[in-house]
């Protein structure tokens, strides 16, 4: 059994090449005549002969009885697929259904056979990943990333040119590494290059991919999508990409997202220019220019005809929602945006899914917005164009439209956050316990950190199809902080052992234009870096913790691992540290890229009464090193607090700086981040 379920990886192996072709080191899938589509019947024997000789494999496909499959062979096999297109979250929910309903894993290598010769790659890579997460008998398959499988995705098609330019030039054993240049998409004329490493960040990119892999919106599992805390989750995820992304902008000179969302009919005066061509269809990613508009959708291919006075419709009674504090239920009743669930609600509200209650009225906000905006160069297929960057989640984030549609959307989450009342000190104070002092210790120095780029190698053979096949290697650079320490004094009081919960984060002190900021805007900007259980023993305790340990983001050998190196099979002890499991923000942007002067900050810590933060729960087996954006796998949210507790409300109007809010298990010091504007290479001593 464990043999076959590695052979389930082989079908993310050169996706777009046929599976009866070698895949992985030296197999072959052996398939029965009745699988081979019409264009290859007729050599159907000639094609077994020729390309099953020498391998060292031969994976035998048993015949099964096939389900009905009209529908996800809907889409073109060279067509573009979209989550945010409400057609192909149906088609690919119809997959998904299939895959997960197999009865064993035999059956699954059978009907994947089938499917990858006539599925289209995109949506067929995406529907496999989400069945293997969930299967109960494929969980701890370590699947690779979509760099390896579509590097189309993430790089300019120049790279691959040189790469099969090059393909035949090996040196030790291996084909010299490809370079792939920064500052790719723009001139240093265009000021939002300046943030180019953040959007374009292959980490990044992979992150929101996985995020949407992790919860996908369409399934008759409800059990799939229905994921705890799932609406919050969008909210806080994207909240904190943004607060992440605005400090970015100040670090560069930049000003704030101004965001766009409240006239969907303003003119978008930010272009974009992809620079990447899709290995499927054979199309460029289309640009945006200057000055576009965003118009009534006509799209027959897609099946989407929408006029944005509807969505204009969809947000107005959005807005209404929050504004009585009550959503409209089908049925005529009104379900209460309360302070326990009202957040939650709201977000499965924003992002269409089956979860979203009253979705006729509703509609799909969020969804189309990045629809709308993915074909604003071609609204009625007049020129017979694909999407856009904005239609797929593993290219949107390269948009600065991306942070713009986000700043609205995570404008509307906080209009409902106001609706709430302030924490008081039953909820803030933890009576006993008091922080006295809290630091951080570097290479760069005490209370700095420090920042730099680094020059990293990831593997893209398995998604190359050129030969002679192997490793195809390419260095790209990106942001990189020296790894540190952060230690914290708390005093214990009470007279007994206690339990704690240390949350940790870090905000920007002035605004883009050099003036502190009061404390209300400055709470929407603390990026999460930490949050852990501690023991207290009475008295003093002095706590140390590294920061690659953090609670958000996921190691540098996840988000970029080859599956070559990955050691034992599924589930092992030797297996367990590479598992691919879960989704996070990529460790290497855990911090801002700072100022070579040395960006002003401060870092605040709080300790929580881990009594009232707990959900008591099994996570044995569970990947949990990134819960803070991702949650745990098959379990509910770590923590009872709304996400983004104690920042995620507004403050008394006597609260004016972040001084005025401390209370004894709160403490604050002044940092800086300094930027050196070098570049290490990665492993290099």
């Amino acid at each position: 059994m464990t043999n076959m379920k590695n052979d389930l990886l082989l079908f993310f192996d050169r996706p777009r090449e046929p599976c009866f072709l070698q895949k992985g080191e030296n197999s072959i899938f052996q398939l029965p005549d009745e699988y081979y589509p019409k264009r290859y019947e007729k050599l159907s024997g000639m094609i077994s002969n020729r390309f099953g000789k020498g391998v060292k494999r031969v994976i035998p496909v048993r015949k099964i009885a096939l389900p009905n499959l009209e529908m996800p062979m809907e889409l073109p096999y060279n067509a573009q697929f979209s989550l945010f297109i409400p057609r192909h979250r149906e088609i690919a929910g119809k997959l998904i259904d299939i895959f997960l309903n197999m009865r064993n894993v035999d059956d699954l290598i059978s009907i994947c056979s089938y499917c990858q010769l006539r599925i289209n790659p995109y949506m067929f890579n995406y529907c496999l990943t989400v069945a293997l997460l969930h299967r109960p008998d494929t969980k701890g398959l370590s699947i690779p990333t979509l760099t390896q499988t579509f590097p189309d995705k993430f790089i300019d098609p120049k790279v691959f040119n040189r790469m099969r330019s090059e393909a035949s030039v090996i040196t030790t054993g291996k084909r010299m590494p490809v370079v792939i240049p920064r500052n790719l998409t723009a001139s240093d004329e265009e000021p939002e290059q300046r943030l180019a490493y953040f959007r374009e960040d292959i980490g990044i990119n992979l992150h929101h991919w996985h995020w949407h892999l992790v919860y996908p919106p369409e399934s008759a599992n409800r059990e799939i999508v229905a994921k705890d805390r799932r609406g919050e989750l969008l909210y806080y995820m994207h909240q904190q990409i943004i607060a992440r992304y605005n400090i970015e902008r100040f670090c560069n000179d930049l000003p704030r997202v101004v965001p766009f969302g409240s006239n969907l009919r303003e003119t978008i005066k930010e272009a974009y220019f992809p620079k990447l061509n899709s290995v499927v269809s054979s199309r460029t990613w289309q640009p945006r220019f200057e000055n576009s508009v965003m118009r009534d959708l006509d799209r027959p291919l897609e099946r989407i005809k929408l006029d944005l006075s509807e969505m204009e419709t969809w947000r107005d009674r959005i807005l209404q929602a929050i504004d009585s504090n009550s959503i409209l239920l089908p049925n005529g009743t009104q379900m209460p945006l309360d302070e326990e669930k009202g957040i939650d609600i709201l977000g499965d509200l924003m992002e269409a899914s089956i979860l979203t209650p009253n979705r006729a009225f509703y509609g799909d906000f969020h969804n189309m917005g990045h629809t709308v905006m993915s074909y604003i160069h071609d609204p009625d297929h007049r020129y017979l164009e694909l999407f856009g960057v904005m239609g797929d989640p593993s290219t949107t984030m390269r948009d600065p439209l991306f942070y713009r549609w986000h700043g609205f959307i995570d404008d509307v989450f906080v209009l409902y956050k106001n609706k709430l009342p302030p924490y008081g000190n039953d909820k803030l104070d933890f009576p006993g316990i008091r922080v006295s002092s809290v630091s951080v210790e570097g290479k760069a120095g005490k209370n700095t950190f420090g920042t730099q780029w680094e020059q990293s190698t990831v593997e893209l053979g398995r998604g190359m199809d050129f030969f002679p096949r192997g490793s195809v290697l390419a260095t790209f650079t990106h942001l990189q902080h020296d790894e540190f320490d952060y230690v914290l004094e708390v005093d214990n009081s009470s007279g007994k052992k206690a339990m704690g919960t240390v949350r940790i984060f870090l905000a920007p002190i002035t605004d883009e234009k050099g003036n502190k900021l009061a404390f209300n805007d400055q709470r929407k900007l603390m990026i999460e870096l930490d949050k852990f259980s501690q023991d207290l023993a009475p008295g003093k305790n002095t706590i140390r913790r590294a920061s690659i340990e953090s609670s958000v983001t996921i190691p540098y050998e996840r988000t970029f691992m080859d599956q070559n190196k990955r050691p034992g099979d599924p589930g092992t002890k030797e297996a367990a540290e590479f598992d691919f499991c879960g989704c996070g923000w990529p460790h290497h942007m855990l911090l801002p890229k700072g100022t070579q002067q040395g960006y002003p900050m401060i870092l605040f810590v709080m300790v929580s009464n881990w009594a009232d933060d707990a959900v008591i729960q099994d996570l044995v087996g569970t990947c949990k090193d990134a819960a803070s954006y991702c949650g745990i796998r098959d379990r509910k949210y770590p923590d009872k607090r709304p996400m983004g507790f104690p920042f995620d409300r507004p403050v008394p109007a006597a609260v004016q700086t972040v001084n005025d809010f401390l209370r004894p298990n709160m403490a604050i010091t002044d940092c800086k981040i300094r930027f050196t504007d070098a570049v290490r290479v990665r492993g290099a001593k």
